[in-house]
């Protein structure tokens, strides 16, 4: 057999695009704001992670020109040998102060700091607790990790429980669970997480990616929102969302992180993570902890999508964040939705399988502070008119 045999065999992709119904990998032509550019057309962009609306902001982008005329492009190098900066260290502090850490690591995506982390720390004997909705960088940290992975239903703290009580008494245990859960915009149950662990004696790993800058003081995270910062040991965090640009963080232990340093092998082998993102980042994150007024503004945008939404008639799951699904079910229905709403100017994002189970196909939708009541307005009546040419709504 060859080896490409079942890359050329691989229809799908090809179909799909003859039908106009391929839903990724859109060129956008402008910057990624609320509103975009593509093909000419203007798009509201429901489709982002850019919750804090600060991929833009003059004070980002001019820290990061700042970066590239003093450091230039690029670190040529891990941050093992010679690709750390003084600028990656003292942001690696800052980090470490806010989330209320002894210590942070910055890695180049955050990806790379799920893989890194779990892989490092996670040895034969050893078990893994993962939420069964947990990100795709934890799954595959978990199979690069030495010791046995345990599934539990999403949520589900009495599953869980059952879980723990399964494995040797003596095993190290670690507890990953994303804060708030991509696609399906649900919360972490921080609190019985912790719970659980100190009553079988797991440590816990919070991923939050998708929570900080919109939950908690000062935009800590759902950890921080639900008074448990002190309580989970790892706290996990990128840059690609909130903070706009890229790269990620673990904090931590100091022992634990300087354990991470010398044996993650994502983040030994990579390159640095560029001057001008390290630098834009920072500024980001300043601009995060000065930023009630822009979660204020994100909260009202979200619950007011939410609540129109549910009066169209869509079913938001259990969503109680900034990220919306429009669970749809079947996925050709979803992908002639996602066309339809994209041809009348809303840009979302389809999730159809392997990406959600059998009948779980749905639509994603994100919000922004800087989303104007009059976007928002026109979306969800350009949403309730496609719901009902497409059958979705009835």
């Amino acid at each position: 057999m060859d080896l490409f045999d079942r890359c050329f065999e691989w229809k799908d992709w090809k179909v799909a695009q003859q039908f106009g119904y391929y839903p990724y990998f859109t060129p956008i032509e402008s910057e990624a704001g609320a509103e975009v550019f593509i093909g000419g057309q203007r798009k509201i962009m429901l489709g982002s992670n850019n919750y804090m609306g600060l991929t833009n902001h003059p004070e980002v982008k001019e820290a990061a020109r700042e970066a590239i005329a003093k450091y230039g492009a690029g670190c040529t190098g891990s941050r093992f040998l010679n690709g750390t900066l003084d600028i990656h260290v003292e942001f690696e502090e800052a980090l470490a102060e806010w989330i209320g850490k002894e210590s942070a690591l910055v890695f180049s995506t955050g990806f790379m700091v799920n893989q890194g982390v779990l892989s490092s720390l996670v040895m034969k004997g050893d078990y893994i607790f993962s939420d069964r909705l947990n990100h795709a960088s934890i799954v595959e940290g978990c199979r690069l990790a030495g010791g046995d992975t345990v599934r539990f239903k999403h949520g589900d703290m009495e599953d869980l429980e059952i879980q723990l009580q399964a494995v040797p008494e003596e095993a190290g245990k670690l507890i990953v669970a994303d804060g708030v859960f991509s696609a399906e915009g649900s919360v972490a149950d921080v609190t019985g997480i912790v719970e659980l662990a100190r009553k079988y004696n797991a440590r816990v790993m919070i991923d939050e990616a998708h929570s900080l800058g919109a939950y908690g003081p000062e935009g800590r995270g759902v950890a921080a929102d639900q008074g448990q910062s002190e309580n989970v040991d790892l706290i996990m965090g990128t840059f690609s969302k909130s903070f706009g640009g890229v790269g990620g963080f673990i904090a931590g232990p100091l022992e634990v992180i300087m354990w991470i340093k010398h044996k993650s092998r994502p983040l030994i082998f990579s390159a640095s993570l560029p001057p001008a993102s390290v630098a834009s980042a920072r500024k980001a994150l300043d601009l995060i902890r000065a930023g009630d007024d822009r979660r204020e503004a994100l909260w009202r945008n979200s619950n007011r999508a939410r609540e129109g939404l549910q009066a169209l008639g869509y079913d938001t799951g259990q969503s109680t964040s900034q990220i919306i699904p429009l669970r749809l079910g079947d996925d050709m229905a979803c992908l002639k939705y996602w066309r339809t709403l994209y041809d009348a100017g809303v840009f979302t994002n389809a999730f159809i399988q392997p990406a959600t189970p059998p009948g779980g196909a749905l639509i994603r939708t994100s919000y922004m502070p800087t989303h104007t009541e009059e976007m928002l307005d026109e979306a969800l009546e350009l949403m309730g008119k496609v719901g009902k040419e497409t059958g979705v709504l009835q």
